[in-house]
C-alpha cells in the first residue's frame, strides 16, 4: 500500500496535521507514526495547558495569527468533542514601576493583535487576587486551560474512526525521498507515501538530517521544572497569573497557572536539560550530551545568556531561591506549600550563530516537510498550524 499522507509524530501538531488533512480529503489514506507507546508523551503531554490569548507575540507575525485562530479552534473543538476546559482569564501583573512601563507594550500589542482586555489598577487587583502583590495588571479574559494530552487523543480516535492508521512504538530509522514519493524506514519495514509531513519535537533535527536536509540549527533542551502548589490554595487563586516579559532574558520566566482537575502549580523555570526526552530530574543521555557539548552554536547562546542561565541553574538547584522568585507575585507562598511535580522538556531550536527561534521552521523538499520548531503557543495554534502547513505546502502536492 502506499499512504497519501504518513505523518511522523504523535503530538498534537502532528495528529491535527492529520486530522486536517483527513477532513479535506475523504477516504485519502493516512498514517501516523509514533515512535513511544502512547500519543502526547512528550511537550503535549507535559506543558500547563494554556489556552493562549496570543498577547505575548509580535503583531502580524505568523505565531500571532496562528494563536488567535487556534485558540478559537480549539475551543470549537473541545465543545463539540465534550472536552471540559476553563476560561478562567489570565492576569499580566506589574510589580515594579519598570514593569508597569512595560505594560504599555503589551497594550499596544493587545490592540494590534485584536485581543480583548481589562486594565487593572491596583486597587481592582487587590480585589480580584488578594494573595496577589502588584502595581497594575492586564486581564486577557479569553485565556483558557484544557488537558492537551485529552485533546490530542480525541483527534486520534477521529483518525482511526474514519480508517485512518496510528501506529504506536514504531520510531523511523530512514527517509528517503523519489520523484513519486517517500519511503520511510520502520525497524525492518518500509512504508511508502505520496507526501510526508514530519512532527518531531526533540527529534527534528536529527529527523530532517535523515532526510537529507541541511541544518544550521540545533535542538537544544531546556527543562521547564514547575512546582505544584498546595490544593488548599487554588481556590484562593482565580485566574492564571503571569509576568511581565523581561526583553534581556531568553524566556518568560515563573507563572501561576490554574490546570485541569482543580490543581495549582507555579513555574516553570528553563534549565539546560541534558536529554531531549528524560522527564526525570538528572537525566542524561549521553548521545544528547554530546550533540550539545559539540554545537558551536550551543555556546555562543550561552556567551550571550551566562548569568540568566547560571540564575535558571540556582533556581533549579535550591528550592529556597525559586521560592523567593515565586514570591514576587506571591508573597504568602511557604516552602511547605510547594509540591513535587513532573517537569517538561522544551525542545528549542538555536542557531549556528547563537540565537534562539522564536517562531515556527519549516524545511521542505518535493514530497516532504518538516516542521522543525514548533515552539509555545504550538498545542494552542495546533489546528492553526495543520491548516497553514496544508495550505501553504501540501496543497498541489
Amino acid at each position: 500500500m502506499t499512504f497519501d499522507l504518513v505523518v511522523v509524530g504523535g503530538g498534537i501538531v502532528g495528529i491535527a496535521t492529520a486530522l486536517t488533512y483527513q477532513d479535506r480529503r475523504p477516504g485519502a489514506r493516512i498514517l501516523v507514526l509514533e515512535k513511544e507507546a502512547g500519543l502526547a508523551r512528550h511537550q503535549t503531554g507535559n506543558n500547563s495547558g494554556v489556552i493562549h490569548a496570543g498577547v505575548y507575540y509580535a503583531p502580524g507575525s505568523l505565531k500571532a495569527r496562528l494563536c488567535r485562530k487556534g485558540g478559537a479552534m480549539i475551543k470549537a473543538f473541545c465543545r463539540e468533542a465534550g472536552i471540559p476546559f476553563e476560561e478562567c482569564g489570565k492576569l499580566i501583573v506589574a510589580t515594579d514601576a519598570v514593569e508597569v512601563g512595560r505594560l504599555q507594550g503589551l497594550r499596544d500589542r493587545a490592540v494590534a493583535n485584536g485581543i480583548p482586555f481589562e486594565e487593572v489598577s491596583e486597587a481592582e487587583l487587590r480585589r480580584r487576587e488578594p494573595l496577589i502583590s502588584g502595581k497594575e495588571a492586564l486581564f486577557f479574559p479569553e485565556s483558557a486551560i484544557v488537558d492537551y494530552g485529552l485533546v490530542t487523543r480525541r483527534m486520534a480516535e477521529r483518525i482511526t474512526a474514519r480508517g485512518g492508521e496510528i501506529r504506536l512504538n514504531a520510531r523511523v530509522t530512514g527517509i528517503t525521498e523519489t520523484p513519486d514519493g517517500v519511503t520511510v524506514t520502520v525497524g525492518g519495514a518500509r512504508i511508502a507515501a505520496r507526501q510526508l509531513v514530519v512532527c518531531g519535537g526533540a527529534q527534528a533535527d536529527r529527523l530532517a538530517r535523515m532526510a537529507g536536509l541541511a541544518t544550521d540549527f540545533r535542538i537544544i533542551p531546556f527543562r521547564g521544572e514547575y512546582y505544584q502548589v498546595d490544593p488548599a490554595l487554588r481556590p484562593q487563586i482565580n485566574h492564571l497569573i503571569y509576568p511581565v516579559p523581561d526583553p534581556g532574558l531568553p524566556f518568560l520566566g515563573i507563572h501561576l497557572t490554574h490546570e485541569v482537575n482543580d490543581r495549582l502549580s507555579v513555574g516553570p523555570n528553563a534549565v539546560l536539560g541534558l536529554s531531549r526526552e528524560g522527564l526525570p530530574r538528572f537525566s542524561v543521555d549521553l548521545r544528547d550530551l554530546w550533540a550539545i557539548l559539540s554545537y558551536r552554536g550551543f555556546w555562543r547562546f550561552m556567551r550571550k545568556n551566562l548569568r540568566s542561565g547560571l540564575a535558571e541553574m540556582r533556581n533549579s538547584l535550591f528550592t529556597s531561591v525559586y521560592l523567593e522568585a515565586c514570591r514576587k507575585t506571591l508573597p504568602s507562598l511557604k516552602r511547605s506549600d510547594l509540591l513535587s511535580r513532573k517537569a517538561g522538556v522544551r525542545a528549542q531550536v538555536i542557531l549556528d550563530d547563537g540565537a534562539i527561534m522564536h517562531d515556527f521552521l519549516v524545511l521542505e523538499k518535493p514530497r516532504m516537510l518538516h516542521i522543525c520548531n514548533a515552539p509555545s503557543p504550538a498545542a494552542t495554534s495546533s489546528l492553526a498550524i495543520a491548516e497553514y502547513i496544508l495550505d501553504t505546502y501540501v496543497k498541489d502536492r
